[in-house]
């Protein structure tokens, strides 16, 4: 029966229609807080967004593991020695169910030479029945290499970074060379571009061509069956540790090793990572900052009620009580900005989403524009997390209630 006579009090007082000083300080509070939650919702969206983004892009054009010969002296993204492409072995670690597909490759350092200039960068081979899908959505001129029944594909990829340096387009001849090893002369090729890709990842961009793996092992005298290494995709990024603890552990002979994605490029993961931490860090203060205004406000409340306050407690209500009428009162506001701010907050994303109209440095952040990625689970999950903490906070500021007596009160001007 108090739990409801509090709740009916306080609905009345926030239902008043008077114009009086905390009608003002309780718009603050109902901006403040949608303000807060509508960051919120646009953190997290904006760096889940960018995390899967960004990590989409590396696993595209590498997958998420790696297979290759053990090296007590491991460097990531070296040319490993090759070794043959063993078919019980695939079929062994396609038959995985976090297997998506499985592709052999190689690479090789080479110098590609144009007429105006030359530059240094790894030459990556793939095969004939190679699942393009992933990287097709990065070509941007020319078309796909196109791989001969016998022999090797004379056409390779690259990237508009090396295209813009070397002053190269679709259809241009370079020379290849490679280089099998210390102490030899280099082998040139020519070759011609059929294409150009762009991933906005750098360490993509700057490094690497694409072409037929038939070359790599011509150039460096392999038997035809061998293969430097297979790339792996999974169905999932979440299970990469599991199976690459599985290959390591119970699948691969003891001349191979698998190392993943994150393994090669830690600088990447690392970064990514940390847009978490900042996520938490505006989480954080954005809370703060709603249960700020908030107690405020109530405050406000409180001096601005304190006859009622002091009749109440004439009449033989409980301190208890009247604490809960502001923190009813406290928990409408909160409320109500919780949920103008889901509706600020999941407009806004959805704009961004619809429109990419807040672009970014390519060059920098890897992705062109801020990409959003919504986790309804997560926007519950804040709104619940406000009210919660906001709400269990604002019991402090009411206790105040207790030092007001109804005599001086009542004279309270």
């Amino acid at each position: 029966m108090a739990f409801s006579l509090a709740a009916y009090i306080a609905r009345r007082i926030a239902l008043n229609r008077e114009k009086t000083f905390s009608r003002f300080i309780i718009r603050i509070a109902i901006v403040a807080t949608t303000l807060s939650v509508a960051v919120m919702i646009l953190a997290t969206a904006l760096v889940n967004g960018f995390q899967q983004a960004v990590s989409q892009k590396i696993f595209s054009f590498w997958g998420h593991l790696h297979v290759e010969v053990y090296q007590p002296d491991y460097a990531p993204l070296s040319a490993p020695p090759p070794f043959p492409e063993n078919d019980s072995l695939l079929r062994v670690i396609r038959d995985l169910p976090q297997v998506a597909s499985v592709q052999p490759y190689a690479t090789q350092a080479v110098i590609i030479k144009s007429t105006d200039d030359l530059d240094g960068v790894i030459f990556k081979g793939v095969k004939r029945d190679y699942d393009w899908h992933q990287l097709q959505s990065y070509l941007i001129a020319g078309h796909l290499p196109v791989f001969p029944d016998s022999g090797y594909a004379d056409e390779i990829l690259i990237s508009a970074d090396m295209a813009q340096k070397l002053n190269l387009r679709t259809g241009d001849k370079v020379v290849v060379y490679f280089v099998p090893g210390s102490g030899q002369a280099p082998r040139p090729r020519v070759l011609k571009i059929s294409g150009i890709y762009r991933t906005g990842v750098q360490e993509y961009d700057h490094t690497y061509i694409i072409g037929d793996l038939r070359l790599i092992a011509l150039m460096n005298g392999w038997q035809p069956d061998e293969i430097g290494g297979f790339e792996i995709f999974l169905r999932h990024v979440n299970d990469m540790d599991t199976v690459n603890q599985l290959l390591d552990k119970q699948i691969l002979p003891q001349n191979l090793m698998s190392v993943t994605i994150r393994q090669i490029y830690p600088n990447i993961f690392d970064w990514l990572r940390l847009q978490t931490t900042n996520e938490w860090i505006i989480l954080v203060i954005m809370v703060i900052v709603a249960v700020i205004n908030m107690t405020t406000a109530i405050l406000i409340l409180i001096l601005e009620r304190t006859h009622m306050v002091a009749i109440l407690k004439a009449m033989g209500m409980q301190n208890r009580q009247i604490q809960m009428i502001f923190v009813w009162h406290a928990t409408l506001i909160f409320c109500t900005g919780i949920l103008l701010g889901n509706i600020v907050g999941l407009g806004l994303a959805w704009l961004q989403d619809t429109t990419h109209f807040f672009r970014l440095p390519e060059d920098v952040y890897y992705i062109a524009y801020a990409p959003i990625a919504i986790r309804f689970w997560q926007v519950i999950a804040i709104d619940a997390g406000t009210l919660l903490v906001g709400v269990g906070l604002l019991r402090i500021p009411a206790l105040i209630i207790r030092r007001i007596y109804p005599v001086q009160a009542l004279r309270f001007q």
